[in-house]
């Protein structure tokens, strides 16, 4: 079966250039042979040079003839199919012209022509017809191949333009199919070089199997890997990932055979091995463009030493921020009810339940946030006090924006932050800074006051 089939690839263009033409042309070539042999016995040439100069002239005529059909195939053919590409409704033999598809094609019957005469034209050099045959066939081999890298490339640029097949393999599977071929035809090509059987090199093939999953480990694994991203909808070509093991935060760009492409957002490209993907872990941040709202994670940090109690007049100058006027009044009332009724004594301000500063800013940035179109109602939305650092008390906006795109939600985001950090100081807290430039000045004047009054004192008691 394997040798018909490489019977088959030999004389791919059967249908246009069959045995029987070929078996003809031989026949004609040595009706040729015979008279030009004649003619040049007629002209003076004898002896051993009457084979020599007749092999010349034919092989001279080979080429031309070659050479004609060439020119005449691709005149016709390759026109025809340009024609044929423009007049039809898809642009599938667009991308096929694209990739020189047609250049492949037209070498093939100048080959077959080739390889049918040379018994004819070497018919005195015997000994030359079976290497020159078999160099023939390892051109059309080679000329098959490429053709079929071409259909496979022309029919993944096709499929990419679907958007159906946008998040699919195309790639990888494009790759490992042109792999595949040419791995048939350097069989093929063996075989033909040691005139051993198909056959019997895949059997030795077999033996050697260990050695060859070795060799090809990384393009099985990468296969293997995509055909997983694809079916688990893992990754898709567009999609922004993280992936810090390998340095990679960007969009991916490419998925193929190997490796999955990523565009860093500072223009560096990041090569990550496909099957890396399955094994590792990384973040996919498509669910967070296609979802209904990107999320704002965000603290500033309070100086604790800010947070108080509020008396009653702290309690009626916040009253006119228009946000919180209302539950001011009401959570009010409610501790007034509570310290009534269990006889707590507000002599003291620790005494029993009061507001905060730091309580009110909160439910502040809470209503600030409900209020702001840009806000998504419907999901968690928040402004909570998270645990005390060693840089004051976190005060975290958490909640959802409409906008998603980069740009803009950044802008977004700065302006909520610019808002919330402007209102500190209307009630009576400070944000927590670590002294630098300008603020250590005051504290060196202080310092050094201190100690000029600490030596006054001490030369005074002496």
């Amino acid at each position: 079966m394997l040798h018909r089939l490489l019977t088959l690839l030999k004389y791919f263009c059967c249908t246009l250039f069959n045995r029987t033409i070929m078996d003809e042309t031989q026949e004609l070539g040595n009706q040729i042979g015979n008279w030009l042999g004649n003619i040049l016995q007629e002209m003076g040439v004898a002896g051993s040079s009457l084979r020599f100069v007749k092999m010349l002239v034919l092989l001279a005529l080979t080429i031309i003839i070659a050479l004609l059909i060439d020119f005449i195939v691709r005149k016709i053919l390759v026109n025809f199919l340009h024609h044929f590409a423009n007049k039809s409704k898809t642009n599938f033999d667009d991308h096929l012209i694209e990739r020189n598809i047609t250049r492949y094609i037209s070498q093939w019957l100048p080959a077959i022509f080739v390889s049918a005469v040379i018994p004819v034209v070497f018919h005195d050099f015997d000994f030359l017809i079976t290497p020159l045959t078999e160099i023939v066939d390892i051109y059309l081999f080679i000329v098959i191949a490429l053709f079929i890298q071409a259909l496979l490339q022309g029919s993944r640029d096709y499929l990419l333009t679907k958007d159906k097949f946008k998040d699919k393999p195309i790639q990888s599977l494009a790759q490992l199919l042109n792999i595949a071929s040419w791995i048939v035809v350097a069989i093929l090509i063996f075989s033909e070089l040691t005139e051993k059987s198909v056959t019997n090199l895949f059997a030795a093939l077999g033996a050697a199997s260990a050695v060859l999953l070795l060799i090809f480990k990384d393009t099985i694994l990468g296969f293997v890997g995509s055909i997983q991203l694809s079916y688990n909808d893992m990754v898709r070509v567009g999609d922004w990932i993280v992936m810090s093991k390998y340095g990679a935060d960007g969009n991916v760009t490419v998925i193929n055979l190997n490796t999955v492409k990523v565009l860093n957002w500072d223009n560096t490209i990041t090569n990550v091995p496909t099957y890396a993907l399955i094994s590792d872990s990384f973040i996919n941040y498509r669910n967070m463009e296609e979802g209904p709202g990107r999320r704002i994670q965000k603290a500033i940090y309070i100086k604790q030493s800010t947070v108080r109690f509020l008396e009653k007049n702290d309690l009626d100058k916040l009253k006119g921020i228009q946000l919180i006027n209302k539950y001011i009044d009401t959570r009010q009332a409610d501790i007034d009810s509570h310290n009534e009724k269990n006889n707590i004594d507000k002599s003291l301000a620790i005494n029993g339940r009061n507001q905060t500063n730091l309580g009110i800013f909160r439910k502040y940035l809470l209503e600030y946030l409900r209020q702001n179109p840009i806000m998504r109602k419907d999901m968690k939305l928040m402004a909570r006090q998270l645990h005390p650092t060693e840089h004051g008390i976190p005060i975290e906006i958490y909640g959802f924006s409409k906008i998603k795109s980069w740009v803009d939600y950044e802008y977004v985001m700065g302006e909520i932050f610019d808002h919330a950090i402007a209102s500190v100081k209307y009630f009576d807290l400070e944000l927590f800074e670590i002294p630098a430039g300008s603020d250590i000045t005051p504290l060196k004047l202080q310092h050094n006051g201190d100690v000029k009054t600490g030596n006054e004192a001490q030369e005074s008691k002496s």
